[in-house]
């Protein structure tokens, strides 16, 4: 077969390259522990750790898949509002690793989460990620006042004490 137009050729292979890998389950990433893969599924729970680490399940027991994706509290701002991706199907992509049994992807950039969580919304202004991921309003403390007279100084001593003897 012989093609009229070598440009349409070499487009369609400069596009097919730029495809992404198709993604795997969430009980596949224990067999592809160290490559750079892509993990889709659904979201079963979204949960919060001690730290203010939360953690994206994909499985409801471990059991039967032991993927997480992991977010840690300086990249939520980054990210946005995890919390939404609960009971959404979600693309994660970088680099599975195990870590104490399970696998997992640390997720630091918005762009390693894709399908429905490319529209997560921000973060909310009065998310204190430094507080281990807890809501505040900040606390409010009237400025201090500030004297602007100055510190009672002790009295000076002489530098010669005069004799109180008669001569």
């Amino acid at each position: 077969m012989m093609v009229k137009n070598p440009g349409f050729l070499l487009l369609v292979v400069f596009i097919s390259q730029l495809t992404p890998a198709e993604c795997i389950s969430p009980t596949e990433a224990g067999k592809h522990v160290g490559e750079t893969k892509c993990v889709a599924g659904k979201v079963v729970s979204v949960l919060r750790g001690d730290e203010g680490v939360h953690y994206l399940q994909f499985c409801e027991k471990a059991a039967v898949c032991s993927f997480t994706a992991v977010i840690y509290p300086e990249d939520l701002r980054h990210i946005g509002d995890v919390r939404q991706l609960q009971g959404k199907f979600v693309e994660v992509h970088g680099d599975v690793k195990e870590y104490n049994g399970s696998t997992e992807i640390v997720v630091s950039e918005s762009r390693q989460l894709r399908g429905e969580a490319a529209s997560i919304p921000p973060l909310p202004k009065a998310y204190d990620v430094e507080k281990k991921g807890h809501y505040s309003a900040g606390i409010f403390s009237h400025p201090k006042a500030y004297s602007t007279s100055k510190k009672r100084q002790p009295a000076k001593m002489p530098i010669s004490i005069p004799d109180d003897s008669p001569e």
